[in-house]
């Protein structure tokens, strides 16, 4: 039996603002934009590469906006995807590491982790109802 996670719910209040702030400032693709009545709008969404999606819109959730925490994209270079989305208009933090790596209890220092580990370097950002995010970096190779 397999299991695949295909869509994550994102609470928004402007499903048109956070439409924008997807597709143009992080990249995702619009898959599908549904809107049969006044009170149901569904807008799914792709981050590149990814076999899972999001959907913004009205009637899809009770979830108060701005409710989701630490949704995780991973991506196997932080600095670029970083620097992507800010060129695109995002407001992403600065980059972070586990420290110490074995046996972490959350603590980070600042900058990529120096050996480039999986799972080690992140970024945080929000969307513009404030549910946050993470760019975690998997996958790295010079």
């Amino acid at each position: 039996m397999e299991f695949r996670l295909e869509v994550v719910i994102v609470p928004v209040r402007e499903v048109d603002a956070s439409l924008q702030f997807y597709r143009d400032g992080c990249g995702f693709a619009l898959d599908v934009d549904y809107h049969p009545t006044d009170a149901f709008r569904v807008v799914q969404l792709t981050p590149p590469g990814s076999g899972c999606s999001i959907q913004i819109g009205l009637g899809l959730t009770q979830a108060e906006p701005g409710s989701l925490r630490n949704l995780y994209l991973a991506v196997s270079d932080i600095e670029g995807a970083r620097a992507d989305f800010i060129d695109r208009g995002v407001e992403v933090g600065p980059l972070r590491h586990k420290t110490p790596f074995d046996g972490w209890n959350g603590a980070t220092a600042d900058g990529a982790d120096p050996e480039r580990r999986d799972y080690a370097t992140l970024a945080s950002f929000s969307d513009p109802d404030d549910n946050t995010w993470v760019l975690q970096e998997i996958g790295f190779t010079a």
